[in-house]
């Protein structure tokens, strides 16, 4: 799939972007078996994208044999019906080997995530992130957060590099996020793509909207994606009576939920996944479980944002 085709593909907010779990067995390794099946119904219940072994997916505690396994499961489930975006990332040597890992393995594109521990200045982020896309021929989206943060300028530059498509923020800077828009806008011909990469990003997606940022990952898709649908949906058709419902209802409580515990980004959409019926297994350290109190209580709020479905007639 060329930049163009990946481009054009994500542009059009058909579904949710789904970011699947990885899957493990009782004995910790990777249960491609079950993956496969939770890939397969996220496609199946609506997902636009598939973005493998992302942060959700715990591309951190994968080991290189076993993230292009997933990615190659994830790619033969799709079959081509959405697109397939890998994750890549630590320093530049492992970036391209895992960039080229996902394009022997077929994906369709790449999610650049951050540098691993170092504060690096923008002219090394800007050469990072080119020698990654020039490493292979996948389309990049690059992602801000934690240590990689951008200039309005870098992101122009990054815009301007062959085989980067987009800029995924994972910050939540809006004022940031309004001057890169701009710029890019100005500086940079063609359509170039946003995403609201903020963990559980339905929480802030009328803000990104309002700043012209449709696009955003959903991690409520992976265990609930019904709720996830109605409410991609109801941003698309500008119902935001329905939005702010289940913001209220579902959103902002499971925000409250995750942030009793570090980790629960990944740890707590894990346990919904189990508590829907597929068991994923646990997450793998240094990320833990959720206690079992909290557990209980995603399931209690897994049952309250269905019902607001009901409710709504959805």
């Amino acid at each position: 799939m060329t930049p163009a085709d990946l481009a054009a593909r994500l542009g059009i907010p058909s579904g949710p972007l789904f970011f699947p779990v990885t899957a493990y067995d009782s004995e910790g390794a990777v249960d491609l078996d079950v993956y496969r099946e939770h890939v397969r119904r996220g496609v199946e219940a609506g997902a636009a994208a598939v973005f493998a072994c992302c942060g959700t997916g715990e591309f951190h505690a994968l080991t290189p044999e076993e993230y292009q396994e997933c990615v190659r499961a994830a790619v033969e489930e799709t079959a081509g019906r959405v697109p397939v975006v890998a994750g890549a990332g630590y320093g530049t040597a492992l970036a391209v080997r895992y960039a080229r890992l996902a394009e022997a393995a077929g994906a369709d594109g790449l999610l650049a995530m951050p540098p691993y521990l170092v504060l690096a200045a923008q002219e090394g982020l800007l050469r990072h992130y080119r020698e990654v896309a020039a490493a292979t021929a996948l389309p990049v989206i690059v992602y801000q957060r934690d240590n990689a943060v951008f200039t309005p300028q870098t992101v122009v530059d990054l815009a301007r590099t062959d085989g980067i498509i987009g800029f995924k923020d994972g910050l939540g800077d809006l004022d940031l996020m309004q001057r890169i828009v701009s710029a890019v806008r100005t500086e940079v011909p063609g359509d170039f793509l946003y995403f609201n990469g903020l963990p559980t990003a339905e929480q802030t997606q009328l803000a990104y909207r309002a700043i012209g940022i449709t696009l955003y990952s959903s991690a409520v898709f992976c265990f609930a994606p019904e709720i996830a649908l109605a409410f991609h949906q109801a941003l698309h058709h500008g119902d935001d009576a329905t939005a702010r419902r289940l913001l209220d209802g579902f959103y902002q409580p499971f925000v409250e939920l995750r942030a009793q515990g570090r980790g629960y980004a990944v740890a707590l959409v894990k346990a919904g996944v189990r508590l829907r019926g597929l068991d994923v297994g646990e997450v793998r350290p240094p990320l833990h479980e959720p206690s079992e109190d909290h557990v209980k209580r995603l399931a209690l709020l897994i049952e309250r944002g269905y019902a607001l479905l009901e409710e709504d007639g959805k």
